[in-house]
């Protein structure tokens, strides 16, 4: 998934230091702040998807979604992402978060298929990665 990510956003990338170290900032996920990981596993328990909720300033946000290429249209991602929300529910949260880059369709249809809705782009991200697309889902 990481060549997939650098093929896609490679022209994004900056030579400035002071930009890099912005944007790993703003990717960086502290163990601390993690507040559930899901894995999806497949019949012979091989890892096909993944997904992080963090903590961001109270915020629930859905981090590192990744499906492996070999089963998405399969409907893993949606198992993924509502597995996400109902945790988040069940532990209280009004709504998700997540920010995803410009270069995603697949990811974008998928969320807006969902429910989730596009909002404003929201730090670390305005400065770090102004491409970003962000979006919320409510839960209640």
């Amino acid at each position: 998934m990481a060549v997939e990510m650098d093929e896609r956003y490679s022209s994004h990338r900056s030579d400035d230091p002071e930009k890099r170290a912005a944007v790993d900032a703003a990717l960086h996920i502290p163990t601390e702040k993690v507040l559930a990981t899901v894995l999806v596993v497949d019949s012979e328990a091989h890892a096909v998807a993944h997904a992080v909720l963090r903590d961001l300033a109270g915020e629930w946000e859905v981090k590192r979604v990744i499906v492996d290429a070999s089963v998405r249209g399969r409907g893993v991602g949606r198992l993924l992402m509502n597995s996400l929300a109902d945790i988040a529910r069940a532990r209280g949260a009004r709504r998700l978060i997540l920010q995803t880059g410009n270069r995603q369709p697949d990811a974008v249809a998928l969320y807006e298929r969902l429910g989730y809705q596009s909002i404003p782009v929201y730090e670390p991200y305005i400065e770090a990665i102004p491409f970003s697309l962000c979006y919320e889902l409510p839960l209640r």
